[in-house]
């Protein structure tokens, strides 16, 4: 069980974090009008582009709409109005540092409420880039589910969270964090608790905490990870019964799943369990695109980790060789699986693994998806209606349709013409309340 001391850090963290954003909210109706629209579900722009809002939901859409008497009307002029965009992969709770010693010294320095005075910036930054929705696949300390609460209830401003507490993975694999470390430095071996779990027995109990204290949905570690220092990105760390277990137990709990893998055996008995999206699939091979094609297992690439990596291959001096020779590796061979995947048509979604690049960065991974080979339509689906289905979402968000979430964001000129508009938002919406208006 967490201690009393993480228990009290997180829960103090409601009250605490009094960082409110400056946004308005209008009395009557708010009428948003561009030159351009697009819904995130069909595949076109529809031009000019009207939204209605009224609360905190999309009265009308569309170019015939009409403009209630009682409206305020903003006009963006030469731009286009898209859904709230949506990441599917972030670490909201955790710091992005460009030196590798930093950031782990800042890891055993900082208590979970400086951390988390911290993250109440990075997840405001994180919704003034446009994403109005985050599935956030990990953290610690509870900072995860404070952020999540802190947000719902108005204490600060930031995307809607859906959360997933701790990873799950076995000992000494990419969930172990007291890996690389000598032994019993933090004087013991590390728990569920901590998201180690050994045996389908043990893995079905760590569902069952994480969901117990508040997970939305359920992440495991199937291999290892580029920025770890230990362990083997090439081997499964899960069997096919205890990734079987967790799945199984996972669903019948009413979360989805997800796994973190890069190559090809774990993510296959990850999708032969029926994990609901893979995480990076950096390495895995035609077969394993095929199976996720064939079972509709969503592949969530990440590109922007490979930004991230470069960018740290380029200026950091003190990456252990390890995780320099990893993270060459995964920058060879992204392309050649990204290439494999949109000719199988493999269902493609966003997500950035933010804290790996520095926060409020996000939308740079639409870029990174048309680079690929995806077209930007496919990418601002990726972005904003695929990801909604993939987090369960779909009937409440992830496109301009009437009855759902008044969730909207504005981008000069037209994204399907240059997809990097959408780093330039300059009006965010979320719920009906105006958070962003250059």
């Amino acid at each position: 069980m967490p201690s009393n001391q993480s228990k009290t850090a997180a829960g103090a963290l409601l009250l605490a974090i009094i960082s409110l954003a400056t946004h308005a909210t209008p009395t009557g109706a708010l009428v948003i009008k561009a030159a351009r629209l697009y819904d995130g579900v069909s595949d076109h722009l529809v031009s000019p582009g009207v939204v209605v809002v009224r609360g905190t939901r999309i009265e009308a859409v569309g170019s015939a709409a009409s403009v209630p008497s009682d409206a305020t009307v903003i006009d963006a002029g030469d731009a286009t109005l898209l859904p709230g965009f949506i990441d599917a992969h972030t670490h909201l709770g955790w710091a992005y540092s460009a030196s590798y010693d930093q950031r782990e010294m800042e890891r055993m320095r900082k208590g979970a409420p400086e951390i988390a005075l911290d993250a109440s910036v990075w997840v405001r930054k994180t919704l003034m880039a446009g994403f109005t929705t985050v599935r956030d696949l990990g953290s610690t300390d509870f900072i995860d589910l404070a952020l999540r609460n802190a947000i719902a209830s108005g204490a600060i401003a930031g995307p809607r969270m859906l959360i997933a507490i701790r990873g799950i993975g076995a000992t000494g694999g990419h969930a172990d964090d007291f890996s690389g470390y000598r032994h019993n430095l933090f004087g013991r071996e590390p728990g569920i608790e901590d998201g180690v779990a050994d045996g389908p027995a043990e893995i079905r109990k760590a569902v069952r905490w994480v969901v117990k204290n508040g997970a939305d949905v359920v992440k495991v570690h199937m291999t290892g990870g580029v920025l770890s220092l230990t362990d083997d990105i090439h081997r499964p760390q899960l069997t096919q019964d205890e990734v079987d277990a967790l799945v199984d137990e996972a669903h019948a709990l009413g979360r989805r799943t997800a796994a973190h893998a890069h190559s090809s055996e774990g993510a296959r008995r990850a999708i032969r369990a029926g994990i609901d999206s893979i995480e990076h699939g950096t390495f895995v091979d035609g077969e394993t695109l095929d199976l996720m094609e064939t079972k509709g297992t969503v592949l969530v690439p990440t590109l922007m980790t490979t930004q991230g990596i470069r960018e740290r291959l380029e200026s950091e001096s003190n990456l252990p060789a390890p995780i320099a020779e990893k993270g060459r590796a995964a920058l060879a061979h992204i392309k050649t699986m990204m290439t494999m995947a949109i000719a199988r048509h493999v269902i493609i979604g966003l997500g950035t693994d933010a804290s790996v690049y520095p926060h409020g960065r996000n939308a740079e991974e639409f870029g990174h998806l048309v680079d690929m080979g995806m077209s930007p339509l496919a990418a601002l689906k990726a972005g904003t209606s695929v990801d909604a289905t993939l987090l369960g979402i779909a009937a409440d968000t992830g496109s301009l349709e009437r009855g759902k979430r008044a969730d909207i964001v504005a981008v000069p000129g037209d994204p399907f013409t240059n997809i990097r508009q959408t780093e330039r938002v300059f009006l965010v919406v979320k719920d009906g309340v105006v958070y962003r208006r250059n």
